[in-house]
């Protein structure tokens, strides 16, 4: 993060009107993006608007020599995340298209849909743990395309699957792009990690499920639906191992990219492409062996033609406009002001999470990186507070907090988390009925995990836990 001058510390007139304008510009732009609906204009339109709009103030205003190079950083940060994106968006459309799902959801049983939403949410943290929760994400509700028809409670089940994907990525140190950051940075460790949030991430899910569970019927969980006759459910039925086959590929290729990413201290985009190239020829060997119709589009070179594309542009849009809050010195001057102004880790992590569900928790997690840096034993002597400081140790309270506030805080928004963005994209979910039916039970969940967190602190400090 470029070094900026900051509208708390200086009596700078222009740099303020700067800060100023960009948060105007923001906020007018996320109340344009969360009126989609209502405007009728695709949310990416108004993403890359405010994302161009806000580069502009700042290089205009912002006096800083290294600008170019700022945004070329944060270009290539952001692209980094869209690559992976585009080839985990291109594989799980290829398991669709060859019928894998309808071999995972033809295995799925629950006697009722209330126990049908139970199961859903389960296999979305476990697998979210494993994967990363976009992808996860991804998997789960385009399963829910062949389990239920109608589309209100396709909402329903979509949104549920979004708090258990976010929630199952924050207790595992591969499981979240923030969690990433602060394992491979030593900030937390991964046995630490999942010791002390695997119980507080599954609380947060649990809850809301519960009570989502209350909106739905017990009523028998519905026939799977046949008139969806895609050719990749058709071969599922005419090509079982086939399908099976393809559907343990695309499940390998992506659980290999942590894997790739340990061996090779490779950025995670580098795993998706390897993988993609691999899957390329493979179902190029295949349309050739079966001698598949023409018009099933087996091959990659076809299958990347489908996936949602203004999704993909709109995430490019919401990354860069962050990325120029957080250059600025935004993000960075908020962390400050929290921790002056509050100075207790329970509630600058909770307004973090908080604004997690706003801004993409990437940049607040490295803003917070930034203005906490790990403090040691030794440090932590010299301090004012060496109590408070040594709370900022690695694997302390504030890093655990951090974690978890950061990814599960995402789900109280739908465009919090890149999971909530995907199933907004897959299933049309409106903004506003998020906010209405969902906001308050992410919140409960939440809530609820880090009242666990504080109880299970308390137990240690007894050392009863």
């Amino acid at each position: 993060m470029a070094d900026s001058p900051s509208c708390f510390n200086i009596n700078d007139t222009l740099y303020c009107s700067m800060i100023t304008s960009m948060i105007i510009l923001f906020v007018t732009g996320y109340i344009c993006i969360a009126s989609e609906h209502i405007l009728n204009i695709n949310k990416a339109t108004f993403a890359l608007i405010m994302c161009g709009i806000l580069w502009a103030v700042y290089a205009t205003c912002g006096n800083d020599p290294d600008m170019s190079a700022d945004m070329t950083v944060a270009l290539g940060d952001t692209c980094e995340i869209i690559v992976f994106l585009i080839g985990a968006m291109t594989i799980v459309e290829l398991i669709d298209r060859y019928g894998g799902f309808n071999i995972i959801v033809r295995n799925i049983k629950a006697k009722n849909k209330r126990r049908l939403m139970w199961v859903l949410a389960l296999v979305a943290f476990m697998l979210s743990a494993i994967l990363d929760n976009m992808t996860t994400t991804i998997i789960m509700v385009m399963m829910l395309r062949r389990m239920l028809s109608d589309q209100k409670e396709r909402w329903l089940f979509a949104s549920v699957i979004v708090i258990a994907a976010n929630s199952g990525g924050a207790w595992s140190p591969i499981g979240d792009i923030t969690t990433i950051m602060l394992w491979m940075k030593n900030y937390v460790s991964s046995l630490d990690l999942i010791e002390n949030l695997l119980i507080p991430s599954l609380i947060s899910v649990a809850v809301p499920t519960y009570i989502a569970t209350r909106f739905v019927k017990p009523e028998p969980v519905e026939a799977l639906n046949e008139s969806d006759r895609r050719v990749g459910y058709v071969l599922s039925d005419h090509h079982h191992r086939l399908s099976v086959f393809i559907l343990c590929c695309g499940i390998a290729s992506l659980l290999s990219v942590p894997v790739f990413k340990a061996l090779t201290h490779l950025p995670p985009y580098m795993g998706v492409i390897l993988s993609l190239g691999v899957l390329w020829l493979l179902t190029e060997l295949i349309v050739r062996h079966y001698e598949l119709d023409g018009k099933m589009e087996g091959r990659i070179s076809q299958v990347v033609k489908n996936i949602d594309m203004s999704t993909i542009l709109f995430f490019l849009g919401i990354l860069m406009a962050v990325a120029a809050l957080s250059q600025s010195g935004i993000l960075s001057d908020l962390a400050g002001w929290l921790n002056e102004t509050f100075h207790e880790v329970y509630i600058i992590n909770v307004i973090i999470g908080i604004l997690s569900s706003f801004v993409d928790n990437v940049p607040l997690v490295a803003a917070c990186m930034d203005m906490y840096p790990v403090m040691t034993e030794t440090a932590s002597v010299f301090t004012a507070d060496p109590s408070y400081s040594m709370l900022f140790a690695e694997d302390g309270l504030f890093w655990h907090l951090l974690t978890f506030c950061a990814g599960v805080g995402g789900s109280m928004l739908i465009i919090g988390s890149a999971a909530g963005v995907v199933a907004m994209g897959i299933e049309k979910i409106p903004f506003m009925w998020y906010i209405r039916r969902i906001s308050a039970l992410a919140l409960s969940g939440y809530l609820s995990g880090i009242v666990s967190i504080a109880f299970m602190e308390l137990l240690e400090n007894y050392h009863i836990f």
